[in-house]
């Protein structure tokens, strides 16, 4: 079985220790608020109190994504700018566009 990411581009990017921290505790509150979603589920809990637990999941993803992409764009993005390569511009508007659909 390989590591390799289906959905991955295969390019890298190093994190320093606090982004780290900070996008995986970001990801460990959603995974605890969708296992309490599945609780209230597996309770037949009101169909409102889920809506309610997957709109705070929906924007604690938006969160997350607003974060990790503030972070691209300060480093990925400008250091290929800095070092002629404009291609991650289109890569960016891309994105961009997969995010807004």
């Amino acid at each position: 079985m390989s590591d390799e990411c289906p959905y991955c581009s295969g390019k890298h990017k190093e994190r320093d220790e606090k982004e780290f921290k900070d996008l995986m505790n970001r990801l460990k509150r959603i995974e605890g608020q969708v296992r309490g979603v599945e609780g209230m589920l597996e309770n037949n809990a009101y169909c409102t109190d889920i809506l309610i637990q997957v709109s705070a999941i929906t924007s604690a993803l938006n969160s997350f994504n607003k974060v990790l992409l503030a972070n691209h764009m300060k480093t990925c993005v400008a250091e290929n700018i800095r070092s002629g390569n404009d291609e991650i511009i289109d890569e960016l508007v891309l994105t961009l566009q997969k995010l807004m659909k």
